[in-house]
């Protein structure tokens, strides 16, 4: 359930969803951080400390949920997952896959390495800086995602 909760709030998108959790059985696999935005945000509003926004000075917030600072997965479930989530974590596909990050169109970049994973962020950045400008009437940034601003521990190089 705990991991299928992580499954539904890291992306809308229920094709995603099997990827999203090969990824998070990857990273335990790996015994490295999950580094699982929503639990950083589920655990600021546990503490009634989030603002509607998620940026990097949130990331050290100390708490069991946060998969920044813990490795494995917290305590206990961050959402209520549905089908294609729970599905998801009960049979997660193999992959070769150890990141992620948002693509501006409602999905994920998926990657094999960090080297691959920096590419994607680079990416990232430049399609949400082509968004900003193009925005009609914009004049303030939207926030950066943390996964676009951090990187994450690099896991080993070979899988399995």
């Amino acid at each position: 359930m705990t991991l299928a909760s992580l499954v539904e709030r890291e992306t809308p998108k229920a094709e995603e969803r099997p990827v999203v959790a090969g990824v998070f059985v990857n990273r335990l696999h790996h015994r490295v951080p999950l580094q699982c935005d929503p639990t950083v945000v589920y655990a600021l509003e546990l503490a009634g400390n989030y603002n509607g926004r998620l940026d990097a000075a949130s990331l050290p917030f100390d708490s069991a949920y946060n998969t920044y600072r813990h490795i494995g997965l917290p305590p206990g479930p961050i959402a209520n997952p549905g089908d294609a989530s729970l599905k998801a974590a009960l049979d997660p596909p193999e992959t070769d896959y150890l990141y992620f990050v948002a693509n501006t169109e409602g999905g994920h970049f998926f990657s094999k390495t960090l080297a691959e994973h920096n590419r994607n962020v680079a990416l990232y950045r430049q399609r949400l800086a082509a968004l900003r400008n193009t925005a009609p009437g914009s004049t303030s940034a939207k926030p950066l995602r943390p996964d676009s601003i951090s990187s994450p521990s690099p896991p080993p190089q070979r899988l399995r």
